[in-house]
């Protein structure tokens, strides 16, 4: 485990010596394992699921984002890319220089993270070299979206999500900087959630020391935050139409859990549960926040998404991607 006073994305490497309550390994074909916790777990993720390996050989894989030409994009943090793989497992180089062009010293969280779909066909990027969101078009050229705040440059912009209204959240740690918080490149006093409503960036939480992942209900009226500082737990929120939080409510705490890892990505299903990548593996919640079963790949995932006919979860993890299917589909975003 990375000591948190450098930067901590979430990698998850090495697994509890305490045995799962209920980990059921994978029949003849599969990988990994999973606790199921509650029986409701079985409507979400059939009983014969199998973790599958897609493609590997990678060194930091975040941001899944399936495309509507049947490939899954990705980010390699530390390679500083961006790659696409299809179902089959062929790869293929899309973005070099992802996070933008660095003379970082190897194994540095420069590239790019977090993907996005966004309108007429374009994905917007969080950049961690370039402090930034970029929007790549159709022919795969990048330009700056969102730089600043109030002439301050951003930390590092980690995950994103569009609400159903068009409004842009993301979250900004400072993992992108080489001494975190304490960076001297660091400008902003805060890591923060963001809203980009209308043209007008907004801070709307900044009580979180290193916030992550982030989501929104079917109902778009609540919002989830992962937080992947000293203490690790996923937050929600009732979110206004002008993006303010209020009610704001601890989800479900793994400060003390022995698996390393830290709560990261995350995503929704159409009935509302949670998926988030965490210690170990992708939690799955409720929307109460009762813990229904874990996912667990060889290798700790760090983000997840949907793909394929919308009921294939597709996880990010380390220097793997891999998938399951799912009895349930992915809450559909905004922009194909």
């Amino acid at each position: 485990m990375r000591n948190y006073s450098i930067p901590a994305i979430g990698i998850l490497l090495m697994a509890s010596s305490t045995a799962p309550l209920t980990s059921m390994p994978q029949d003849s074909g599969g990988v990994g394992t999973i606790d199921r916790l509650d029986p409701a777990f079985d409507q979400l993720l059939p009983k014969d699921a199998k973790i599958e390996k897609v493609a590997g050989g990678f060194t930091f894989t975040e941001g899944p984002l399936w495309r509507p030409d049947g490939t899954l994009w990705f980010s390699d943090v530390v390679g500083n890319m961006i790659r696409s793989v299809t179902p089959a497992g062929k790869v293929t180089v899309l973005i070099p220089n992802s996070g933008g062009v660095s003379t970082a010293r190897p194994g540095s969280y420069i590239g790019s993270n977090g993907l996005a779909a966004d309108k007429d066909g374009a994905v917007l990027a969080c950049q961690h070299q370039n402090r930034a969101i970029a929007r790549i078009s159709k022919d795969l050229k990048m330009t700056p979206y969102i730089e600043k705040f109030e002439g301050q440059r951003l930390n590092s912009p980690n995950d994103l999500v569009y609400r159903s209204d068009g409004a842009l959240f993301f979250t900004d740690p400072p993992f992108g900087l080489s001494r975190g918080d304490t960076d001297p490149a660091k400008e902003l006093k805060f890591n923060a959630v963001f809203a980009y409503i209308n043209g007008k960036l907004t801070p709307i939480v900044k009580d979180l020391d290193r916030p992550n992942g982030i989501g929104f209900s079917p109902d778009q009226k609540t919002m989830y935050v992962s937080n992947a500082g000293q203490k690790r737990y996923w937050m929600k929120y009732d979110v206004a139409k002008d993006g303010t939080v209020s009610n704001a409510k601890m989800l479900f705490d793994v400060s003390t859990e022995k698996n390393t890892g830290l709560p990261d990505g995350l995503k929704v299903d159409s009935k509302g549960n949670l998926w988030g990548t965490g210690p170990g593996g992708v939690w799955v919640f409720s929307p109460e926040g009762k813990h229904l079963g874990t996912i667990k790949p060889p290798e700790g995932p760090a983000n997840c998404a949907w793909g394929d006919d919308g009921k294939t979860l597709y996880m990010t993890a380390v220097t793997g991607v891999y998938r399951i299917k799912t009895a349930v589909a992915g809450e559909k975003p905004l922009y194909k």
